[in-house]
């Protein structure tokens, strides 16, 4: 019920299920009793007497009577690790006082220090040291506090700040009292009151409370309680007479722990018992701190504690390398490179084994004989460190290896082993070495077995060749082998690596693609198979850059060059390279001519009208009336027509492609994006090539008309329009087809011989193909970083096709005039020669109205040229402006032979940057 005062004076809060649900369960009271139970590990209503103790805890103002220095408080932490030998933990804990000084994350940093110097001070020291705990929980609490209600209730009702106290006592009839927060301890005020909850004839059952107290609050304070009771509590009944009891009986069986006595024999016989992993009678394995530990309880010498725990380490190692190897050998998946490890430690476990049964034999000895520790030639613990001092040395090394390998197999866990050869201990180097040997045995029978039979059987993926089963014959160079570069030894360089996938690869290619099946010994003539031990492989290490290197290369030069003889003279690679060169580059100039000139009136037509089988006679017609003729016939099977994809409006010129078929190992250099890259360059060059065979024409019927036209005078300034123009569309044509054909194709091919000449194996003539075509797509203006330049040339060629047009209107206009003309004069001439008037003023009149029609289309001619010629110089000034800003220094320099006389530079400023001044930019951002 709210409202009505509860025990103490204090303001009850209403607990039921109505105000359960008002209440937040995040409020601090809720946190507090969640916090009490967790330290105390209990329920809600067993906690009930130290929660209310520490809501009038919160609720006071503790503030301990000392001065609030940080530099003191700091000073008397470090003096006090002094005062402990701890001088390394001081220095420790003044550089990490600085730099928390320095960060300014903690603004009370005095109050931290003091409470972490409150909580390092021993409970269990005299009375007069526990002083600073009463001061740290009782100071500040009245002289005349009372034990705060119990309430068997939730903790929300409980409020956290109290009002001032009524100096009245707690009545009789309370409810109880947990009896805690009112102990008596020591302050600097001196003792508050007797507790109420302790007074004489109060009904508290006192049996236990000191056990009870201490396992709810924790010994810390349960100590810091019985240290700091006045005697005048040390009553038979009460609380601090049973703490004492207590301490007495622990105290009591300290002593009697630390009286007995270990004979150093007892010490070496545990310690044999250690070095297997066994636990002794008096060391045992501390699980918690993952150690061998001494009873403390034992009377043993510091010297004799020392020293079995120094012998003691070596069954940890023993313990830790027997785990990794009993729980790898059994596990299938960890690889035949990973057995090899474990069977190297295993023998290195057999020899230390072998130590321990010698010491085991010298102890029965002595036994049987009744030989005394200490004589000169009995079994002591100083003897065994010596003794054992080369073994811990191992063991060591190879604890070291176990840590190292965690999680690695195959080339990877060699990479580990041979990390450790790297060492300047010729005794350490040795093991390490000797367990490389082992390990590496599979690996090496995997590389031999590769690299001479191109067979790989790896179960377990440790090799670092691995193969995907699912890719076919066709991609068989490219996709089905690759490297495993984490599983790459680290005693195999990356060049080797290559190698060696390149052998096998080669092998395997023979075999499936080439279907050659010459055995790998004929081909490799030379080079002999040998068998591998560990014996070999250990002296393999040795000489890495020697016999090895001299095994792998030797294979490697013998099949690779049986490979590409096989491709050359089986296949004919190299012809079949020349033969895209001619056709798809257009390399043939007189079939190239040929070919258009007899496609010309085929191409002219829709694309929907064309079929292939009529492009593909004409194609033939051009091979036999040209040089293509005299091609190997394998050569020409091959070539064949192909039709784009048709889109409205396209005629056969958009659609029509060559096409060069390729099978077998040959696929293998021109792969499918290797012939989609030469369809579109062909696309380009057959374009190109159009626009100078139509500019070609334009030229013809200029000088064909030429003469024949003189007799119209007032068509003069259009034909000289006409003529301007198409000379500009020369000068670019030419320009842009000398630098496709000589600077592009002819020096990419130069340099793409020259490496197909001096290649040594497949990926060579591949890689440089790819070269070849990455080359002449970028420097033809047919990648993404070119597609305005692209979007430009074209829109040149699309008013190169407008210009024909116009120029043959004009031409066939002006045709058609002249005949005109000259039928009305030979009319005239013919009447005048029968002595007739030569023409009627009807005629006159009539032949006059035709001219003035005629001479009134001459302007619109005038003007069509003219608009034609403007768009087409100002595309030109766009498509010279972007070649100054590409960054391949050949397009900049086509940039001035297409604007030759200066005549673009002259009409936009952005042209008049010199080549030099560019150089030199990039050159200085570079």
């Amino acid at each position: 019920r709210e409202g009505e005062p509860g025990p103490g004076g204090r303001t009850g809060v209403a607990s039921g299920p109505g105000a359960m649900a008002s209440v937040d369960h995040k409020s601090p009271n809720l946190l507090l009793q969640s916090l009490c139970c967790r330290i105390l590990g209990r329920s809600e209503a067993d906690v009930a007497q130290q929660f209310q103790y520490a809501v009038r805890v919160i609720g006071s103002n503790f503030a301990p009577t000392v001065e609030r220095d940080e530099f003191l408080v700091a000073e008397k932490i470090k003096k006090e690790m002094v005062r402990q030998r701890r001088e390394v933990d001081a220095a420790l804990f003044s550089e990490l006082h600085r730099k928390l000084q320095s960060q300014g994350v903690i603004k009370n940093r005095w109050a931290v220090l003091y409470l972490l110097l409150s909580l390092s001070e021993d409970p269990r020291k005299p009375q007069s040291k526990v002083a600073n705990y009463a001061a740290l929980f009782a100071q500040a609490l009245p002289r005349d506090a009372h034990s705060t209600p119990y309430y068997y209730s939730r903790p929300q009702s409980l409020p956290l700040t109290y009002p001032d106290r009524a100096p009245s006592s707690q009545s009789a009839g309370s409810i109880g009292s947990s009896g805690v927060g009112s102990l008596s301890m020591y302050g600097l005020n001196g003792p508050t009151p007797t507790p109420q909850s302790l007074l004489p004839g109060q009904t508290y059952q006192s049996t236990g409370t000191a056990d009870t107290v201490r396992h709810q609050l924790g010994s810390r304070f349960a100590w810091a309680l019985s240290a700091a009771l006045p005697p005048s509590l040390s009553t038979s009944k009460g609380l601090p007479n049973s703490i004492s009891r207590n301490m007495s009986r622990m105290r009591r069986e300290g002593e009697l722990g630390s009286s007995t006595e270990v004979t150093e024999a007892t010490l070496v016989r545990d310690i044999l018992y250690v070095l297997q992993g066994i636990d002794g009678k008096c060391i045992k394995m501390c699980n918690s701190e993952n150690c061998y530990k001494i009873d403390s309880k034992l009377g043993i010498s510091k010297s004799l504690r020392d020293t079995a725990s120094r012998l003691a380490e070596l069954g940890w190692l023993h313990n830790k390398i027997r785990k990794y190897t009993d729980q790898r050998c059994l596990d299938r998946a960890f690889g035949l490179v990973g057995q090899s490890f474990c069977a190297s430690l295993h023998q290195e476990l057999k020899e230390y084994y072998r130590l321990l049964s010698v010491l085991h034999s010298q102890i029965q000895v002595e036994d049987d004989q009744g030989v005394n520790v200490g004589l000169e030639s009995s079994l002591t613990l100083r003897r065994l460190l010596i003794w054992t001092y080369d073994p811990k040395m191992r063991l060591k090394t190879l604890a070291a290896l176990v840590d190292h390998c965690q999680g690695r197999k195959g080339g990877e866990l060699a990479s580990a082993v041979h990390a450790y050869t790297k060492t300047g201990d010729p005794y350490m180097r040795s093991l390490v070495q000797h367990i490389l040997s082992l390990v590496s045995h599979p690996i090496l029978n995997f590389l031999y077995r590769w690299i001479y039979d191109g067979e790989l059987e790896d179960t377990y993926h440790e090799f670092f060749v691995a193969s995907d089963p699912t890719v076919k014959a066709d991609r068989l160079w490219h996709d089905k082998y690759t490297l495993r570069k984490s599983m790459i030894p680290s005693f195999i360089t990356m060049d080797k690596a290559r190698k060696v996938l390149l052998i096998g690869k080669s092998i395997n290619f023979l075999h499936q693609v080439c279907q050659d099946r010459t055995p790998t010994a004929k081909m490799m003539m030379a080079v002999t198979k040998s068998a591998v031990s560990p014996k070999d492989a250990a002296e393999l290490f040795t000489d890495l850059e020697g016999a090895f290197q001299e095994k792998i290369d030797a294979a490697y030069h013998k099949t690779s060059k049986y490979l590409l003889d096989v491709l050359n003279q089986n296949y004919h690679l190299l012809e079949h390279i020349k033969a895209v060169r001619r056709y798809l580059l257009l390399g043939q100039g007189d079939f190239v001519r040929h070919l258009m000139d007899l496609l010309k009136p085929e191409l002219a037509r829709s694309a929907s009208t064309l079929y292939q089988h009529n492009l593909t006679g004409i194609l033939e017609t051009a091979v036999r009336a040209t040089n293509a003729q005299f091609d190997s016939p394998e050569i020409l099977k091959r070539l064949d027509v192909r039709l784009l994809e048709i889109s409205a409006g396209d005629t056969g010129w958009d659609v029509f492609s060559l096409d060069y078929h390729v099978d077998g190992p040959i696929a293998t250099v021109f792969t499918r994006e290797c012939m989609s890259h030469y369809l579109r360059v062909f696309n380009f060059l057959w374009r190109a090539k159009r626009m100078e065979y139509v500019l070609t024409d334009i030229w013809k019927g200029q000088m064909c008309h030429a003469k024949l036209l003189k007799k119209i005078p007032e068509l003069s300034g259009v034909f000289h329009q006409c003529h301007t123009l198409a000379s500009e569309m020369v000068h670019f044509v030419h320009q842009m087809q000398y630098y496709i054909t000589f600077e592009v194709l002819e020096c990419s091919w130069d340099e793409l011989w020259n490496k197909m000449q001096q290649a040594q194996d497949l990926d060579h003539i591949t890689a440089a193909h790819e070269a070849f075509l990455n080359t002449i797509i970028s420097q033809c203006l047919l990648d993404s970083k070119s597609e305005e330049l692209l979007t430009q040339l074209r829109a040149l060629f699309d008013r190169i096709l407008e210009f024909q047009s116009a120029q043959d209107s004009v031409y066939r206009s002006a045709l058609e005039e002249l005949n005109h003309r000259l039928r009305y004069a030979e009319s005239k001439k013919a009447r005048q020669a029968e002595g007739k008037w030569g023409t009627t003023s009807p005629e006159e009149e009539a032949e006059n109205k035709r001219m003035h029609e005629f001479q009134q289309l001459i302007p619109k001619m005038c003007s069509q040229i003219r608009v034609c010629s403007h768009f087409y110089q100002d595309i030109v000034q766009q498509f010279l402006v972007l070649l100054t800003k590409s960054s391949d220094e050949s397009l900049r320099f086509l940039n001035f032979r297409l604007d030759f006389n200066e005549h673009y530079k002259a009409k936009d400023p952005r042209l008049r940057a010199s080549l030099g001044g560019t150089r030199g930019k990039r050159s200085s951002a570079m």
